[in-house]
């Protein structure tokens, strides 16, 4: 089947430039964007054709890089505590609750139909300590249609509530899970290994889930440096230069892991990750909801992270995406606020972030990110105009004016049309 929309699309290109296009058909064949035609001049031919509407225009679909399935029923609760005291109080013990499949079914059912109704076509998912609610979670997204990598969690420290299991369970259930998730049979949904943090995984089961990430040639995903008190209690309990060091040890930095936060990264830390290849995670939400820091994107930059974003629900307050972008720009507004040397991230760099900064962190810019020809066809039809938006045109704006707007002050009820590997899913 083929299919074509046309009208304006607006997308950043490689060098994290903002490109705003104000007409144009995009052909679609196979899921997979096939031609771009500016300025068409004579009548576009497809099976089906979408032509946007005054105050409608394209955008790729978010890309959300770190956020925990299991933790949506909390969302909203907890922000009176730091990080290790709120994974203990609220945490944990929803944790707990995804041994019930009936449970986890419906949450996770829930969670991809949410995430994709704000735009969220790609997901990097941290699922359950449990591989049976990790493996429904994967059917749940190739159902329903998101693009998605599940992680089963890793956890092997012992702990009074029984929420954890040995090294070899964690090694046996982690294989077992990669199989069922490959048995799926979806090109849209992936594995990914998924030690916690360096508190709740030893050092053993980190290495043998470094090689197994190796040979199944799989990406990781992780936290670093999200919280003082918790880095401290890393440096107490190994004894190597800091934090990344840790996962370096262990051969956990590679070019396919991503590691959320990064708020306290060292030079040293830095310029380790950057030589392993490791992107970071920006979480601004849930940094400034349990209190940990204001993450420096713009350092990390500067000395060559690739950095995508996070939702980080339920450390974040919001599984919007569009949220996401927001919380970013204060937080890095507030940086300018505290040195006024500092210039903060403007709307477009946000927006790079949450759309081919995500792809480059989770190395598949190749396949979406943008709306370029050859990439797959992951995007989004916003509309201004929609009942009871927020956006009421009062005035006539610019097609970037109405960008602007969108990202600012826009919600759900903009995002009329949701297209996964050229299906419409919303």
């Amino acid at each position: 089947m083929t299919l074509a929309i046309i009208g304006p699309f607006i997308h950043c290109n490689d060098a994290g430039e903002l490109i705003v296009v104000p007409k144009a058909a995009i052909l679609v064949e196979n899921g997979m964007i096939s031609k771009v035609i500016v300025n068409p001049e004579k009548n576009v031919k497809a099976d089906k054709i979408i032509i946007l509407q005054e105050d409608q225009f394209l955008i790729p679909g978010f890309i959300d890089c770190h956020l925990h399935a299991v933790q949506f029923p909390n969302l909203g609760l907890g922000y009176d505590k730091g990080l290790l005291d709120w994974l203990e109080a609220y945490t944990f013990p929803l944790e707990l609750q995804f041994s019930n499949e009936q449970f986890a079914t419906r949450v996770f059912d829930a969670v991809v139909k949410r995430c994709l109704s704000v735009g969220t076509t790609t997901a990097c998912y941290f699922a359950s300590l449990y591989t049976r609610a990790s493996v429904i979670l994967g059917q749940k997204a190739a159902k329903i249609g998101q693009r998605a990598f599940i992680g089963k969690v890793n956890m092997n420290v012992e702990r009074n509530d029984n929420y954890y299991e040995n090294l070899n369970e964690c090694i046996k259930e982690t294989v077992k899970f990669i199989e069922e998730i490959k048995e799926i049979g979806s090109s849209l949904v992936k594995p990914i290994i998924t030690p916690r943090f360096p508190l709740s995984c030893d050092m053993p089961l980190m290495k043998q889930l470094a090689e197994l990430a190796k040979n199944e040639n799989l990406h990781i995903q992780s936290h670093i440096s999200e919280n003082l008190d918790e880095i401290t209690a890393t440096s107490e309990k190994y004894n190597l230069p800091s934090y990344a060091a840790v996962f370096d040890e262990a051969r956990l930095l590679t070019e396919k892991t991503i590691l959320a936060h990064g708020v306290h990264l060292t030079n040293n830390e830095i310029t380790l990750l950057k030589e392993r290849g490791t992107s970071i995670i920006h979480c601004p939400a849930s940094n400034t909801c349990l209190k940990s820091g204001l993450c420096d994107v713009r350092r990390l930059q500067s000395k060559g992270i690739t950095v995508g974003l996070g939702t980080d629900v339920s450390g974040g307050d919001s599984y919007c995406m569009l949220n996401a972008i927001r919380a970013a720009l204060q937080v890095s507004t507030h940086l300018e606020m505290l040195n006024q040397n500092y210039k903060a991230l403007d709307y477009k760099e946000a927006f790079y972030l949450a759309t081919l900064g995500g792809a480059k962190s989770l190395k598949i810019d190749k396949e979406v990110g943008n709306l370029e020809p050859g990439k797959q066809f992951d995007a989004l039809i916003i509309d201004l105009k929609t009942l009871n938006s927020l956006l009421e045109n009062l005035k006539t704006y610019t097609l970037e004016e109405n960008f602007q707007r969108f990202i600012y002050s826009g919600d759900d009820r903009n995002i009329v049309q949701v297209f996964v590997n050229g299906n419409r899913v919303k």
